[in-house]
């Protein structure tokens, strides 16, 4: 059963840097997207730190005498092919920087989940040095998903909603001036036809 543990261990991780890689490439292109400079700045320090999480995998994979391999990561893909095709649909502003983060969002949610697991592996085996370097790279994307709300709470979404919220300024007073004008024009009509009345009778 051990045996099976490691294997299945050693799978995930394949399975994780390829997740990794495919995950830094959409970062990078996805950075030069984003509006909001606290967006911006959080996708840099998050591409620097995923880097270093490539190293860490390809590390705790060769403590457990494996490499990477050739094994593509179908879920992450999937992620970044969906976050990619919503990113294309949007003009550059707030709500694109709100698209980038719920796709962000997304995949740090996917590789939580598979690092929570790979610490859990890790630990029933005693692989202790393996533990040690999965659980800082778990640590940073459960940091990062915390530094994308706070910056969508904090940035983007004011940004957002202050946005609608002029345009819908500058819409009331041109009905207010469409009202007057339509307002104005009623008695002008009233006067026309007490006009004729009074040729009429003339």
């Amino acid at each position: 059963m051990e045996t099976e543990i490691r294997e299945l261990l050693v799978d995930q991780l394949k399975d994780a840097y390829s997740a990794e890689k495919q995950a830094l490439r959409c970062m990078q292109k996805t950075a030069k997207k984003a509006t909001a400079p606290a967006l911006r700045d959080g996708i840099q320090m998050h591409i620097e730190q995923t880097q270093v999480q490539i190293e860490r995998v390809e590390e705790a994979l060769g403590k457990l005498g494996s490499k990477p391999g050739r094994k593509v990561c179908e879920a992450m893909r999937g992620l970044v092919e969906e976050a990619t095709n919503e990113v294309e649909a949007h003009d550059k502003g707030p709500i694109l920087d709100l698209v980038i983060v719920a796709g962000m969002q997304r995949i740090e949610h996917y590789e939580i989940a598979a690092y929570g697991t790979d610490v859990a592996l890790a630990k029933a085996l005693g692989e202790a040095a393996v533990v040690n370097l999965l659980a800082q790279t778990l640590e940073e994307e459960k940091q990062t998903d915390l530094k994308l709300t706070e910056v969508t709470e904090q940035h983007i979404m004011p940004e957002a909603m202050g946005g609608a919220e002029a345009m819908g300024g500058a819409a009331k007073p041109a009905a207010r001036a469409s009202r007057g004008a339509s307002a104005g024009a009623k008695p002008q009509a009233r006067g026309g036809k007490t006009g004729r009345s009074k040729s009429a009778a003339a």
